[in-house]
């Protein structure tokens, strides 16, 4: 999204600008309609049907039934809420834990704290691009007992594809249930719940061009977890406290617009997420792309860069009008290096010198060719400093 002051928006990883129509669907609901949809009366009423209407269109958005869809804070309460209510529903010492080496840190942290509890986790490697091996989850599964795996769709990072398809059937296989975390991989692959072996998943409205701080649980029908948030009875006592209705308004539009023209978007942004990576390849040395070459979400583009420390580059991209990042945005201001990237065996240096870009369906071939030339003249100067 190019804005009114020229600025090239390459991190819609991090977060997507809110769609205009998003935004004309859910201003009525930060006005005039402002009744709590828990009230009886008119007002109430009118909130209650704006909500269920919005469930209908994340129903349809997922292949799913509307009494299978909660909605969140976002995609982080999500992921806790599946993790940690499938683990206390189900009991210390009575169900095992399995996540990879790569998810978001709303997963590992839970389920870091889980082992801290007691509970046994395992933990997953990938390959060099970030991929899971199906038979190290298959191994994994073996030992017997019940199983509860979390693995992300697409890396946040890298825009590595999982084989969900293929770890959900041995989840089945096991007696393993199986929680997505579909939050960068929503909008851009099409899920359809009707027909994956996916028993709960997460997404988050501001990654699908919808409004920050509301997201949704799919937890298939007959899973039952524990709630974290306990008061009311709202979500259908899942999830208590006053629904965000505006947000959840924005969030049923959002799906509603990404279901539509997916595979024309796609084709359009891997168009130009290899133009910006054939720019870069032919023009400067010493470049290297992180992630799987083909089985990667079609606006990610990673790459490390010999000798120029990933933070100066942003910074020098900043300066010239152009937004991108060094990985996940909820990392930023952290020390460590990209835990993601470091598992995959991307040496220290070169995970320090990782730049992430990840584009958006507003941005241009006249932006990509220009973030092409500001690249490759940030990167020269750097070096020869």
């Amino acid at each position: 999204m190019k804005n009114s002051g020229g600025r090239i928006y390459l991190d819609h990883n991090a977060t997507t600008p809110l769609d205009p129509r998003v935004l004309e669907t859910m201003l009525p609901y930060l006005s005039e309609h402002f009744g709590n949809a828990s009230s009886i009366h008119a007002e109430g009423r009118a909130a209650r049907v704006a909500v269920d209407n919005a469930r209908s269109q994340v129903t349809s958005f997922l292949s799913a039934r509307e009494e299978e869809i909660y909605f969140t804070s976002g995609g982080t309460e999500s992921n806790n809420l599946a993790i940690q209510g499938i683990a206390w529903r189900l009991g210390k010492g009575k169900v095992r834990l399995v996540t990879s080496t790569v998810e978001h840190h709303a997963v590992l942290k839970p389920m870091q704290r889980l082992a801290e509890k007691g509970f046994e986790l395992t933990v997953l490697p990938v390959d060099r691009y970030g991929r899971i091996e199906p038979g190290d989850l298959r191994q994994a599964l073996q030992t017997g007992g019940t199983a509860f795996v979390s693995i992300i769709a697409a890396s946040n990072e890298v825009g590595t594809i999982q084989p969900v398809k293929e770890l959900g059937t041995i989840c089945r296989d096991h007696g393993a249930l199986f929680h997505v975390d579909a939050v960068q991989a929503a909008g851009r692959l099409a899920i359809d719940l009707s027909k994956l072996p996916i028993d709960l998943l997460s997404l988050s409205a501001h990654k699908i061009y919808g409004p920050k701080g509301v997201g949704v649980l799919y937890v298939r029908r007959g899973v039952e977890l524990d709630p974290l948030i306990l008061g009311g009875s709202q979500e259908r006592r899942i999830r208590a406290g006053t629904e965000n209705v505006a947000g959840i308004v924005g969030l049923g539009k959002s799906c509603e617009l990404c279901s539509a023209g997916l595979e024309e978007t796609n084709t359009r942004l891997a168009a130009l997420r290899d133009r910006l990576w054939q720019g870069l390849a032919e023009k400067l040395s010493g470049v290297y792309l992180n992630g799987h070459p083909t089985e990667r979400l079609s606006n990610t583009l990673n790459i490390s860069f010999d000798r120029v420390e990933g933070e100066a580059l942003l910074l020098n991209l900043d300066l010239k009008g152009i937004a991108v990042s060094t990985g996940s945005a909820c990392s930023s201001g952290s020390l460590e290096p990209s835990h993601v990237l470091t598992a995959m065996g991307v040496s220290v240096e070169l995970v320090q010198n990782s730049v992430r870009f990840s584009l958006g369906r507003g941005n241009t071939e006249e932006e990509i060719d220009r973030a092409i030339e500001a690249v490759i003249e940030a990167v020269t100067r750097l070096r020869k400093i």
